[in-house]
């Protein structure tokens, strides 16, 4: 699965291991948010003040 910054933060969670931890590292609690079933990577990294790029990066090393 490709992730861009419009991938529901769900399926990221869903599908890709090791991503819990970088929500947390970036202290981002989007796994314990209802919100997560229809919020955008990059709308997520917005409302917590987060460079998505950044997130997005760490999460496609682990999705390779």
């Amino acid at each position: 699965m490709k992730i861009t910054k419009d991938t529901i933060i769900a399926e990221i969670l869903k599908t890709v291991p090791g991503s819990k931890e970088v929500f947390e590292k970036h202290n981002m609690g989007c796994y314990t948010c209802m919100g997560v079933q229809k919020e955008s990577l990059e709308k997520g990294c917005l409302m917590h003040g987060k460079d998505v790029d950044e997130v997005l990066k760490e999460i496609e090393e682990l999705s390779k």
